[in-house]
């Protein structure tokens, strides 16, 4: 079998190009924390316009949702037209979201639309990042970059809800809207270092991308709000989706990119990964309060050295991508979170410091994995798919940490898993987390299954053969 190779991976990096690399790590990590930042402020936002819980999580889902779209969307257009152009324009259009929320904060329908541009401005930059890091530079910059990039990443994520928490405390939630803004300090260097690509001629399929939008919207209704018109709605956009990219000249995603057995099994482990370790994070504050009694600045002591590990250990992946493949980072990443998540199920009941031991392994694997991941799947696109494929990949992840989230919080709120099973917990209010826990750890062992059955012995290699 032969296997695909980006045809940018030998070109030299030019050394303009490479001066832009601070300012893509500094613009991915304004990115990154904008996503986690108003999740602890929502409680301020539902009391001054009289929300329930129902009505103030459009604040995130909002987001969530063109962030998602904007991901493919940004990666289609980059194989159309320069990435210089279109990720100043994807900053812009985050900084008028930004400013635009934090002005006209009083109404709540203005800060819904506010977080919509955000999302759609904000989702250029992770798609865009990931372009450029396949398509200028080589295979050995390639490994220690994504490594840099999910250090950035798990540090944004680690310090988003504590800066979010310290600005809604201390001033006001609508100063949130303006911690991107910084992100505009990037775009003279970006217009000044970034190449003038001669892309091909091409135009955007609306119709392909407006199906697309309203599957993305539907999946992330039902999945938190349990209507049935939502799921048949969504059924139905998908349906007509897969219809029309079969039938127009030039589809919005090509039918063929998912005929490539190693990328449609990345994206299947991509989505359960990363569903899986954003819900445990999830499962764990409420774990600890409910369980130990702990309160909120406890909690996030115990997670905090978890979060500060993958910053530290995102950048030991990346080099050791780079010296041992991407294959042998998959595997070690993907078993270290499935120890930590056995462990995890495993000490509820006993010493706290336990689990938040346990926590460290996972954070440490999901660097790895996240690193080696976004490898594998660079690998096997070709170089005309990198774009829409990574945008496709970008999308399916973030939107697995909403979904796969809000089905483990019904699962707790109905506890669905409040009976004996795991042979280790004899406390019952430890059933319905420990359980949880357990299950999630057998889809992690899932998926290293899959990752053996799709990639082989030989996935860290793709990069060094030929279709």
């Amino acid at each position: 079998m032969k296997n695909f190779k980006s045809q940018t991976s030998s070109a030299p990096i030019h050394s303009e190009i490479k001066k832009s690399v601070p300012w893509i790590y500094f613009v991915l990590f304004f990115a990154v924390l904008n996503e986690s930042v108003f999740n602890v402020s929502t409680p301020n936002i539902a009391n001054q316009f009289n929300l329930d819980a129902s009505g103030v999580s459009w604040v995130v889902t909002t987001f969530f949702i063109t962030i998602g779209l904007g991901m493919v969307i940004f990666g289609k257009l980059s194989d159309i037209y320069s990435v210089k152009k279109l990720i100043i324009v994807g900053i812009i259009l985050y900084s008028i979201g930004s400013i635009l929320g934090f002005v006209s904060h009083v109404w709540y329908s203005t800060v819904i639309i506010a977080r919509a541009l955000q999302g759609a401005g904000c989702a250029a930059i992770p798609a865009l990042v990931f372009v450029m890091v396949a398509r200028f530079f080589t295979a050995e910059e390639r490994g220690k970059m994504f490594g840099m990039i999910t250090s950035i990443v798990s540090f944004a994520i680690g310090i988003g809800p504590v800066l979010g928490g310290y600005i809604a405390g201390s001033l006001h939630w609508s100063f949130l809207f303006l911690i991107p803004l910084p992100i505009l300090a990037a775009i003279p260097f970006f217009q000044k270092y970034l190449p003038k690509e001669q892309r091909k001629k091409g135009s955007l399929d609306i119709m392909g991308a407006v199906l697309l939008g309203i599957f993305v919207t539907m999946l992330v209704l039902y999945s938190t709000e349990s209507q049935w018109l939502y799921l048949l709605v969504t059924l139905i956009a998908l349906v007509l989706f897969i219809f029309h990219i079969r039938r127009v000249k030039e589809p919005f995603v090509e039918p063929n990119l998912f005929a490539n057995s190693l990328y449609r099994n990345g994206i299947i482990i991509g989505f359960l990964i990363f569903g899986t370790v954003m819900s445990v994070m999830f499962v764990i504050p409420l774990m600890f309060h409910n369980i130990y009694g702990l309160n909120t600045e406890t909690i996030g002591l115990i997670m905090f050295p978890g979060a500060f590990s993958a910053v530290i250990f995102g950048r030991v992946a990346g080099n050791m991508t780079v010296k041992r493949g991407s294959h042998f980072v998959m595997y070690l990443g993907l078993g270290l979170i499935a120890i930590s998540l056995l462990l995890q199920s495993s000490y509820i009941g006993l010493w706290v410091w336990f689990i938040g031991a346990a926590l460290v392994l996972m954070y440490i694997g999901f660097s790895f994995m996240q690193t080696a991941l976004a490898e594998s799947i660079t690998q096997v696109l070709p170089e005309k798919q990198i774009g829409v494929g990574m945008g496709f990949f970008n999308m399916m992840s973030t939107l697995s940490g909403a979904v796969v989230t809000a089905l483990v919080a019904k699962s707790i709120q109905k506890k669905l898993f409040a009976f004996k099973l795991h042979p280790l917990l004899s406390n019952g209010s430890a059933y319905v987390y420990g359980n949880l826990i357990l299950i999630l750890s057998l889809v992690v062992l899932s998926s290293i299954l899959l990752y053996f059955l799709t990639f082989g012995k030989k996935a860290g290699q793709h990069a060094n053969e030929t279709v």
